[in-house]
């Protein structure tokens, strides 16, 4: 067991003025870091506008912005009040700094519209305070071992400083308040609970608790933290639960259309699920819809969970945007294709049937007139055969016609040879006088 927890203990560590001195010498932005960081968002806003994930990587990378963050939790840790106001000062500068980069840059950019990469940064909860806190982790960690590894670029890019502050200047570049909102809120998370995470590893790795100095900075430094990141945690709670309640009625929407949407001598042209205000609209093409199945509808909502939405039964193609009426225009296309090539084929086959059976039956016709002359008329033709069991069953009907009364003795020959003649076991023979 001892072994077992050794893997798991952390002799590597840096020494403390060293960790201090790296820090503290990331904190300060002038000079090369300032322009670092403005390239750095440059880079970053171009990737959102371009919708590139490969160059936002690469800004946050680039990006110094971790210093003065981990600045704040080292000085919260250590109750170095000095550091604590030097390392804010820097990170305002450089907030201020980054914003307004990105700000002027999507103010000049042509390209203007809100892709995925932009999107992704204006809607954040709990599940972004987990990757803030654990990268934060991560990454003091990384500042107080020895053997750092990859782990400071991995932090960069897992807890991305950078995107979220160029969405924010888009949001402000482009007057959508909603986006600037969302995407600094982002932004706090990733400062409030990577600077929280050094705090904390600092605490357990070089000041245990009952060791700190007695002279209230301590205190002080609790009476700051804690309700700093409690303001910044509940917020997220809740749009986290707002988010899987989304994703639950998206799911269950999904499933219901799936499952009770199809509708006889209807086919769905379009359907839309809004997960934010939960509504479901359902866009047919066919005959008319009785106001039963809509009704029918609605009620199954229920057993899926979704009794709450709004279910919106159209119809017509005029309902549909010109892109998805161009859409629904080419399927409906495809399949009045397919069901004329099904038509055809089957057609196909009838005549083919039909021509192999009534050559079947001349030649047959032939073959029984040469033994027996009397012959006048062959009608011979594979029948369905149902009975009140609902059991059908496939014979072959020979219906023959002779000039003279046939006797019995003939019948079943000509039913015998019929058998091998045709290898069909099951033979009705009807012979008209």
């Amino acid at each position: 067991m001892n072994k077992l927890l050794d893997k798991f203990r952390l002799p590597e560590k840096e020494p403390l003025p060293a960790v201090i001195a790296g820090i503290d010498k990331g904190v300060v932005f002038r000079g090369a870091n300032l322009w670092a960081l403005i390239f750095a968002i440059l880079v970053a806003s171009l990737g959102l506008n371009v919708n590139s994930t490969a160059v936002i990587i690469g800004a946050m990378l680039i990006s110094p912005l971790m210093g003065p963050i981990m600045g704040i939790g080292l000085s919260m840790g250590t109750s170095d009040f000095e550091l604590l106001q030097k390392s804010f000062y820097n990170y305002s500068i450089a907030t201020a700094v980054a914003l307004g980069t990105s700000t002027l840059f999507f103010l000049v950019s042509p390209l203007n519209d809100a892709h995925s990469e932009i999107l992704a940064r204006t809607s954040p909860n709990i599940y972004d305070v987990l990757i803030a806190l654990t990268g934060g982790l991560a990454g003091a960690l990384g500042t107080t071992s020895s053997n750092k590894g990859n782990i400071i670029p991995g932090v960069a890019i897992a807890t991305a400083l950078m995107p979220p502050l160029c969405t924010a200047g888009y949001g402000v570049a482009t007057l959508q308040w909603k986006f600037f909102l969302g995407a600094f809120y982002l932004y706090i998370i990733n400062t409030v609970f990577i600077a929280l995470a050094t705090f904390i590893l600092i605490r357990v790795l070089y000041f245990p608790v009952g060791n700190i100095s007695s002279n209230g900075k301590d205190r002080v430094a609790r009476h700051i933290v804690w309700p700093v990141v409690l303001l910044t945690l509940l917020p997220s709670i809740y749009f986290g639960y707002d988010m899987i309640q989304q994703e639950k009625f998206s799911k269950n929407a999904n499933r219901f259309i799936q499952t009770e949407a199809a509708l006889p001598d209807n086919y769905m042209l379009n359907k839309d699920i809004n997960k934010k205000v939960k509504t479901i609209t359902l866009i047919y093409g066919g005959k008319k819809i009785a106001d039963e199945d809509i009704q029918r509808l609605k009620r199954r909502t229920a057993y899926y969970g979704i009794d709450s939405a709004a279910l919106n039964i159209r119809q017509g193609f005029s309902l549909l945007p010109e892109s998805k009426l161009n859409e629904s225009d080419e399927k409906l296309k495809m399949l009045m294709r397919a069901f004329e090539q099904k038509e055809k084929k089957e057609a196909e086959k009838i005549a083919s049937d039909s021509t192999g059976q009534g050559t079947l039956a001349r030649q047959l016709f032939q073959e029984i007139k040469v033994q027996y002359p009397g012959l006048q008329q062959a009608t011979i033709q594979e029948v369905l055969n149902v009975s009140d069991s609902n059991r059908a069953a496939k014979s072959m009907l020979a219906l023959l016609r002779f000039n003279n009364p046939v006797p019995e003795s003939t019948a079943e020959k000509i039913a015998a040879w019929l058998k091998v003649r045709l290898q069909y076991q099951n033979i009705q023979l009807i012979i008209q006088p």
